[in-house]
């Protein structure tokens, strides 16, 4: 993932900003006994971008990465609208448990640009329903350059995003969070809908830790910089669960990235143990191959 790759990590404040006002009472509204559901993976199968995750002479990767992580980012679905055949061949590789998190497809977000979208937006949500007990949250994520101007456009879309379907929603464009009277309109947007906020934490887009939670939700897309510090930010991470957790938080949705994703499982293997720790959860701690060396060996 390249998005906010920059040169030097090194120069980086990777420090976490205080939450944003309105995640506190989000959170209250919440708070109950119920079960802590975390999910916790990668961005991708591909046995060529996590060179040593897989043991010689696998087979089929989405079968053995399911036995080692329970969910996946899916970005498959954002470069080619999904059927329901294709859907159904990715369930049927998983254990009951696992969830897959399908990224609309760019026809959606990137070339029309949420103009005109009901119908590919419903043939999507059609085909990706085919996940069944296995689909965690889609999510839209828009263009970079996808600007606060066309904020109708976007409350159209969601507000008639068909209602079976979970949806979690990454504004990228930096008016999306410096114009304080849009951010609060956009928040208060997704808080209505009972959508998820996606937060980013990526080196060259600080912005985009806006902190603000719009359900009981916590989906972020965490991107290493294949740097010492990727360790120590994961950890500053679980700080700031656990506070979220105490007031309310129900489920985490959360997937590590790297600017070059060799590592990619290992950060979060990182972080599962940390997880399993912190909230005496049982996740499944995905096997460390030897042959891969990183910064844990």
């Amino acid at each position: 993932m390249q998005f906010g790759k920059v040169a030097d990590p090194a120069q980086i404040d990777f420090t976490l900003p205080k939450d944003a006002p309105e995640t506190a009472s989000v959170l209250k509204a919440h708070q109950d006994e119920a079960p802590f559901e975390v999910y916790v993976g990668c961005a991708k199968w591909n046995k060529t971008d996590l060179k040593g995750f897989y043991p010689k002479g696998t087979k089929d990767e989405l079968t053995y990465y399911a036995t080692q992580f329970n969910s996946i980012e899916l970005n498959a679905t954002f470069y080619g609208m999904p059927d329901w055949k294709q859907v159904e061949t990715w369930k049927d590789k998983t254990p009951e448990g696992f969830k897959f998190f399908p990224k609309l497809t760019n026809t959606i977000s990137h070339f029309k640009r949420l103009i005109d979208v009901k119908e590919p937006v419903e043939q999507f949500c059609n085909a990706i329903a085919a996940f069944d007990d296995r689909l965690g949250m889609a999510f839209l994520q828009l263009h970079d350059n996808f600007k606060p101007k066309d904020f109708d456009r976007l409350k159209k879309v969601l507000e008639e995003f068909p209602q079976g379907i979970p949806l979690g929603v990454e504004v990228r464009n930096e008016e999306w969070f410096t114009n304080k009277e849009v951010s609060k309109a956009y928040g208060d947007l997704l808080e209505k809908l009972g959508m998820a906020n996606i937060i980013v934490d990526t080196a060259g887009r600080r912005d985009m830790l806006h902190m603000r939670l719009t359900s009981p939700v916590a989906f972020v897309r965490y991107v290493g910089a294949n740097h010492p510090t990727d360790v120590d930010r994961l950890d500053d991470w679980m700080v700031r669960i656990k506070k979220w957790r105490k007031e309310g938080l129900q489920k985490l949705y959360f997937f590590v990235h790297q600017n070059i994703e060799l590592e990619s499982p290992l950060l979060a293997t990182h972080f599962i143990e940390q997880v399993n720790k912190a909230f005496k959860l049982s996740l499944k701690i995905p096997a460390k191959q030897a042959a891969q060396k990183s910064m844990f060996d």
